[in-house]
């Protein structure tokens, strides 16, 4: 389901070194090449990239500013683990505000942005059973930054934003061979919107979280 790493803002003090490194540890944690629990040691990961520790240490903050790395004094990084109580809070929350978004999405429902929705559902139908699982979560984030554009809520695309590496982190080990099944929930929620039927699009995202996430309402 979530947000593509080329568009997050990394700040002005972070250099090239480290944006790549940040770029291809997220790429990993994204796609399920790197688990959960999975440690993450400066030493291996600067000879492996071919950098010094430092871009890898500040790489690492960054990430674990986002949640998706944990560091642990005297234990170093680790990709994040969720508990069963987490994974319950993540989706509850997501859930609620895709819902919402989806809501306000139909409510708004702005045409050129709608057809935009359109391109990225062509395509996530087309790719959804041959790409990779990291294709298919940029594509997923795509779709669901297009619907809050639609929404137009600031506030609430700021909160999403904030939640959307968090849960495809959760929902990546769970997603495999669901990629159709993916796309055509997004295709329901999307006739939803164009319809202006608000409180069917709301249903319907809410659903779509909890299927991603294999949990009942």
């Amino acid at each position: 389901m979530d947000h593509p790493p080329s568009e997050r803002t990394l700040g002005e003090s972070h250099s090239p070194l480290t944006r790549m490194v940040v770029d291809t540890l997220r790429d990993r944690i994204l796609s399920g090449a790197a688990a959960g629990g999975e440690r993450l040691v400066e030493g291996r990961l600067s000879e492996e990239l071919g950098v010094s520790r430092m871009p890898v240490r500040e790489a690492l903050r960054q990430l674990a500013s986002e949640g998706l790395v944990t560091i642990e004094p005297r234990r170093g990084a680790a990709v994040t683990q969720f508990n069963e109580d987490q994974v319950r809070e993540l989706v509850e929350v997501r859930a609620t505000l895709e819902g919402l978004n989806a809501k306000l999405a139909a409510k708004r429902h702005d045409a050129a942005k709608i057809q935009e929705l359109e391109g990225i559902l062509a395509e996530g139908m087309r790719l959804a059973e041959t790409a990779d699982s990291l294709t298919l979560t940029r594509l997923n984030q795509r779709f669901h930054d297009a619907l809050a554009n639609i929404a137009d809520n600031s506030v609430l695309r700021d909160i999403m934003r904030s939640l959307r590496d968090r849960t495809a982190l959760l929902f990546a080990p769970l997603n495999s061979g669901r990629g159709k099944q993916n796309w055509e929930e997004h295709a329901a929620i999307l006739r939803a919107v164009i319809d202006g039927d608000a409180e069917l699009a709301a249903l319907l995202a809410t659903r779509h979280v909890y299927s991603a996430a294999k949990m009942q309402p």
